[in-house]
């Protein structure tokens, strides 16, 4: 039996709906003889579409249920009757997904905002009925299309956290009691190893500037993890957006490592998981410098390393406020408006923006088709579906005679007096 209570990969199967079929119907009603054909088109088939939303934050639902089927389109019926539309399939995930065509390893697109979302399988077209076929020498038709099958794939989900900071270092370094610190996030805490071993998201909060930024605490690295040592390094994944790298040390060795070893190994291991990330801003935390010791350690990791990391003690609360400084200049977060950003995509929302189910391949998302201007139309008065309307043209100047008289001359006037005499 599964027990995961947080996944950030899976595999999914998602299969569109397909299309109606088209009818093939004559009108029979009394006092028409010849009624001819009224066969209706079938309805379109059901999308599956994966939506961001920001109260999730596993895919350990889709875990779950990875199959995920949308309904098929209704068959059309006589009298022109067009077949009902299948329904799309919202699926929410966590903002930070990003999929793949788990047989071509392609990345379809990606979630990162909430409300956005990627079409990942198309419904099917539906059919066309058989009044399409009528012309004057062919007056009984039976031709009619069947609807079009949806697409179906198989996709695999990676999640990558959305934080702009990320600790790193040994297990029983320090990182969940130094994350209880700064923010109000409740991890695991004991005298053991690996006590985290999903990631944790905290978030630190500035009341008074409306501010705040998120940090993620992974599981702890060791020597050659890149070759399955421990937990391995997949959890890296998890602060590969983050802009900065917060290195928790442990300055006072109470596992018996050298403080400097330990910071050579993580940077080795960041550089096998991806160089980039040694490019990336970086703050030295020395941890537990409240143990007898860990002075003369921390000068002996300045000297070799050349860093000037911030002194901390996570069990006792100092130091802490240096590094959320230190944070908030790096990352200078941006207040938020009250509310969400985008809203729940609906129905028509989804009919109108067709860009976005355009392809799979190239993962065209709901974010890139609002930014396409859309033209203006004009104000409909209700009598532009009246047979034979010609909509008004524009006129310039004063109507049709652009140099006409601002006065009319008395010659002129008496002219056209001689006309209204009785």
């Amino acid at each position: 039996m599964k027990t995961r209570q947080f996944v950030d990969t899976c595999r999914m199967h998602v299969r569109a709906g397909n299309g109606g079929n088209g009818s093939v119907s004559f009108r029979r009603e009394k006092f028409v003889p010849k009624g001819g054909p009224d066969g209706g088109d079938g309805g379109r088939g059901g999308n599956v579409i994966l939506i961001g939303d920001e109260d999730v934050d596993s895919l350990v639902a889709i875990f779950f249920d990875p199959q995920r089927f949308a309904e098929h389109g209704g068959s059309g019926q006589g009298r022109r009757k067009h077949g009902a539309d299948g329904a799309d399939l919202f699926v929410p995930v966590p903002l930070g997904t990003v999929i793949k065509n788990e047989e071509t390893d392609e990345v379809i697109g990606e979630i990162t905002s909430h409300g956005e979302y990627v079409i990942v399988a198309k419904g099917g077209k539906g059919g066309l009925g058989n009044v399409h076929w009528k012309r004057p020498d062919h007056q009984v038709p039976y031709e009619y299309t069947p609807g079009t099958e949806g697409e179906e794939f198989y996709l695999r989900l990676d999640l990558k956290v959305m934080a702009e900071a990320g600790f790193v270092g040994f297990p029983s370094a320090g990182k969940s009691s130094l994350l209880r610190c700064i923010t109000s996030a409740k991890p695991k805490v004991g005298a053991y190893h690996f006590t985290t071993l999903n990631p944790i998201i905290g978030t630190v909060v500035f009341p008074e500037k409306f501010t705040s930024f998120r940090v993620a605490d992974i599981p702890g690295l060791i020597e050659n993890a890149h070759l399955g040592v421990g937990l391995g390094h997949s959890f890296l994944r998890h602060i590969e957006r983050s802009k900065v790298l917060v290195f928790v040390i442990d300055m006072a060795g109470t596992d018996g490592r050298e403080p400097i070893d330990d910071y050579n190994a993580l940077l080795h291991e960041l550089e096998m998981r991806d160089p980039e990330l040694l490019k990336r801003k970086r703050i030295i935390v020395a941890n537990k410098m409240d143990i007898e010791g860990a002075k003369e350690k921390l000068a002996e990791f300045r000297e070799k390393s050349g860093e000037k990391p911030i002194e901390i003690s996570a069990t006792e609360n100092k130091g802490t406020k240096l590094l959320v400084s230190r944070l908030e200049r790096i990352i200078k977060p941006q207040p938020k408006t009250t509310g969400r950003n985008v809203a729940t995509v609906t129905h028509k929302q989804i009919k109108m923006q067709t860009l976005g189910a355009r392809t799979l391949k190239a993962g065209v998302t709901a974010k890139a088709v609002a930014e396409k201007p859309v033209k203006e139309r004009a104000q409909k008065t209700g009598r532009e579906s009246s047979k034979g309307y010609t909509p008004p043209r524009e006129l310039g100047g004063r109507g049709e005679n652009p140099t006409a008289e601002d006065v009319i001359s008395e010659e002129k006037l008496k002219k056209a007096s001689s006309f209204l005499k009785f």
